[in-house]
């Protein structure tokens, strides 16, 4: 049971039919493991299979009491064309239990499902919450700057969803998340990995900047700044990184979410959330105009 879960989570994102297979063949030797219920339902709704996904996230939820899933559950009643079931799940006192990640998950999924409706404005007014902040960086900060900025698309609002697009950026620079992720290592034995070769990701700056993740999502960001003024800007075309200027006291609303503090000369102060510039969005505008990149969508 355990190597087929390992297989499921191993296949995921590759391929989701055969992780939903190996989810199944788990099922099979574990039904009354939540955790193997989960890894199906997960495997499920990664494939597709939005009825299975939903059966077994309920039963997921009345086996564990949580209801971290909600916006999945959602988002399958959303797929299976039962809106109004979809809404009355949106609208549950269960939404009260879900921490931030899981609220700006919903409010994606609700963006969704009024674009579905034909309701461009409707998904702006759902993804403007508390935590679309541009100014600090979560974990769930990129995915939703992307949505805010798509939803913006829909109503016209080209030049404000461009600047959107670049704190998306930003914010995975700053986390070491997406494309500033570090690359997974692999051993290859009796190899030279100066004869191989390893790809490697362009962290050349310009003007003697340089933003460096250490340890992958999640850790400390390190930021050397040089450039005069302190302002700078991601330039998604040259992989280059460039830090942000000054950032905000504001203390972050969750303390479940850790994010990081992008202000170099606050150095004696533990940030818990990147500081995002707020400053600069005409530059970034004028600079991206012709970047601008689209946001996802669930479903």
């Amino acid at each position: 049971m355990a190597k087929h879960l390992v297989m499921a989570g191993r296949y995921l994102e590759d391929d989701p039919q055969l992780a939903l297979e190996h989810a199944q063949a788990a099922g099979r030797r574990g039904g009354r493991i939540a955790a193997v219920r989960e890894a199906t339902a997960i495997a499920a709704y990664e494939a597709g299979d939005w009825a299975l996904a939903l059966k077994e996230l309920r039963t997921y939820r009345r086996m564990t009491g949580s209801h971290e899933h909600l916006p999945l559950m959602v988002d399958c009643e959303r797929a299976l064309g039962r809106p109004e079931k979809a809404v009355e799940l949106a609208t549950s006192e269960a939404v009260a239990e879900l921490d931030a990640a899981g609220r700006v998950e919903l409010a994606i999924v609700l963006a969704g499902m009024r674009r579905d409706q034909g309701d461009a404005q409707g998904a702006v007014d759902a993804l403007s919450i508390p935590q679309l902040d541009r100014n600090r960086g979560f974990s769930y900060s990129p995915r939703l700057f992307r949505a805010y900025a798509e939803a913006l698309r829909g109503v016209g609002r080209d030049r404000e969803a461009v600047a959107w697009d670049r704190q998306a950026m930003v914010a995975e620079a700053a986390l070491g998340t997406g494309q500033f992720a570090e690359p997974e290592i692999v051993d290859l034995v009796g190899e030279d990995p100066e004869q191989t070769g390893v790809e490697l990701p362009d962290d050349a700056a310009d003007d003697g900047e340089q933003a460096t993740g250490a340890g992958g999502p999640g850790e400390q960001a390190v930021v050397a700044e040089t450039a005069p003024g302190g302002d700078a800007a991601q330039d998604p075309d040259d992989g280059t990184e460039d830090v942000l200027d000054e950032g905000t006291d504001e203390e972050p609303e969750d303390d479940d979410e850790r994010g990081e503090d992008l202000d170099p000369d606050d150095e004696g102060e533990g940030g818990r959330e990147a500081d995002l510039d707020p400053d600069d969005d005409e530059e970034l505008v004028a600079d991206d105009a012709d970047g601008a990149q689209e946001g996802p969508a669930r479903g």
